[in-house]
């Protein structure tokens, strides 16, 4: 019995400690969740940045997003943010596009205009001459940006009077029997009379073809250039289609070359002299750059050739393709360009 007794209480005395050992997890684990005293809690709700509080007390994540504009959704789930207003930066009243006053033409020009119209340079480029005082108005050293220039003034570019009248180019296939001059006291047919109807502007010849010559001529009322052209220093190659009488022997070519004399200007001096290919004899080409009187004739009948036909097929670079005696046209840009560069 006493045994039985003594089991008995063995057993009990385990269950209680049993209970004890459980009772002991339950409170450890209570503390950890409670998050007791002195202890961090990991297990707790995160922090709520710009979260509204429900009625719980607790943060709510799923609240509405915030609105802009106040768009609201259209039956095809598109949000639609309602009928677009014009701009309108006058408020109600519609813009209207105010238009600028023409201005005044009181006949003034400004001076780098004025520069440019005679053909010198461009705008831009006047205002850097005009800066370095070589344009003067009326005997006066102009350099001031916008200076504008009076209908009576005179204007002069290093030393030379200048028009600004806008500058007009023509070429023109020179047939034979005009005389190239603007006036004949003769009252014979001159080359204005074939390019009468091309402008109003006042233009002359550049250089001179005598009556019986064809060819290139070139006409304009760019003094600075007309001067620029025609002057010898400057070289401006001419090149001409020579028909002679006779057949033009080696010996007298190779003379030709050397130069020959001319009275009483001097030497001759012939850039270039060739038979033409697929011509006969008689037809030569001749390439120079002097310009005096008749010098082309001249040079072949010291050799004793009569030019019968002469035609100037080139001047400064300027050829009479696809022009018919008599024709003329405007020169291009590019071809204005070229000249103003030479």
């Amino acid at each position: 019995m006493n045994n039985r007794r003594n089991q008995s209480n063995d057993r009990n005395s385990q269950g209680g400690n049993n209970r004890g050992k459980g009772g002991s997890n339950s409170s450890s684990s209570s503390s950890r969740a409670g998050g007791g005293k002195g202890k961090p809690s990991f297990g707790g709700s995160k922090p709520s940045f710009g979260a509204k509080k429900t009625e719980g007390g607790k943060p709510s994540f799923g609240g509405s997003k915030p609105s802009f504009g106040g768009a609201k959704p259209s039956e095809d789930g598109k949000k639609s943010f309602g009928p677009k207003k014009p701009f309108n930066k006058f408020g109600e009243k519609p813009f209207v596009k105010r238009l600028k006053k023409a201005p005044v033409d009181d006949g003034t020009i400004r001076l780098n205009k004025y520069v440019a119209n005679a053909g010198i340079a461009s705008r831009r480029e006047a205002d850097e001459l005009i800066k370095t005082g070589i344009v003067t108005v009326n005997g006066q050293v102009i350099s001031e940006m916008g200076y504008k220039v009076q209908p009576d003034d005179e204007v002069r570019f290093d030393g030379k009077k200048i028009s600004s009248q806008k500058n007009v180019y023509f070429l023109l296939n020179k047939p034979k029997g005009f005389i190239t001059t603007s006036k004949d006291e003769k009252d014979r047919q001159t080359v204005m009379d074939l390019v009468k109807t091309a402008t109003t502007a006042r233009i002359f010849p550049v250089g001179r073809l005598d009556r019986q010559t064809t060819g290139v001529l070139l006409f304009t009322n760019d003094g600075y250039l007309t001067k620029k052209l025609t002057h010898p220093s400057h070289d401006m190659k001419k090149i001409y289609h020579v028909t002679l009488d006779k057949k033009l022997t080696a010996n007298d070519m190779a003379d030709i070359k050397k130069g020959v004399r001319l009275i009483p200007e001097g030497i001759a001096i012939v850039d270039d002299i060739s038979f033409i290919e697929g011509r006969p004899k008689t037809e030569i080409g001749i390439e120079l750059h002097i310009g005096w009187n008749r010098v082309v004739r001249r040079i072949f009948e010291t050799k004793g050739y009569s030019v019968e036909a002469l035609d100037r097929v080139s001047f400064a670079g300027l050829t009479k393709k696809s022009l018919g005696r008599g024709e003329y046209r405007a020169l291009t840009e590019l071809e204005v360009n070229f000249l103003k560069m030479l």
